[in-house]
């Protein structure tokens, strides 16, 4: 995979020396095929940019973590700044679809990795946007798989159109809270 991708000649190349080193193992007699290869979204260029990207690569991933500090332009690991590195920001949000819908009109498979794939407030909007992949920590699994179970695709693709139309991470906060506090699964989100 890819990291850190903003420019087009940069998968390009990055394609060449991996096709190159395909193509140098098959000639010293390996017998193998050829990798997929795919690219993080994690910079806001590569945002803009989804569908020109996932037309050169096997697959896309965001990495939710770096997305949102480079989106929000806040450090996450200085103090007196982390209070503003939201993953529900409405940016944040509008940011995944895009990456999301790009991702599928070029026919490839988009997965999430970071912090967004394991909170249970977002899991249920990745799967509404259409992700197709979540990668979390395994002590999470269980957790995120209950949450998973108990929202149909109807119901999570009209919660992330709902949520998309907001302009506040409070109110996506909130409205996510109250919609997992429904469904019973409160005891999910709070210690």
């Amino acid at each position: 995979m890819l990291p850190m991708v903003s420019s087009v000649p940069e998968i390009e190349r990055s394609m060449r020396l991996i096709r190159q080193a395909y193509e140098e193992l098959l000639e010293e007699g390996f017998d193998l095929k050829m990798p997929p290869v795919g690219l993080m979204i994690e910079v806001p260029s590569a945002v803009f940019q989804a569908y020109e990207f996932a037309k050169r690569v096997d697959f896309l991933s965001v990495g939710s973590n770096d997305l949102i500090q480079y989106i929000l332009a806040v450090d996450r690991n200085n103090a007196r700044v982390a209070h503003l590195y939201d993953g529900l920001h409405p940016a944040v949000l509008r940011a995944l679809a895009d990456v999301v819908k790009a991702g599928h009109k070029a026919g490839k498979k988009v997965s999430i990795c970071g912090e967004l794939a394991g909170d249970p407030l977002v899991v249920p909007l990745l799967l509404g946007m259409g992700f197709d992949g979540l990668s979390m920590s395994a002590r999470l699994l269980l957790r995120m798989k209950w949450i998973v179970r108990q929202f149909s695709m109807a119901d999570a693709k009209q919660l992330a159109k709902e949520v998309l139309a907001m302009d506040d991470a409070t109110e996506v906060r909130c409205h996510m809270e109250m919609v997992l506090d429904n469904a019973g699964l409160g005891g999910l989100i709070r210690a």
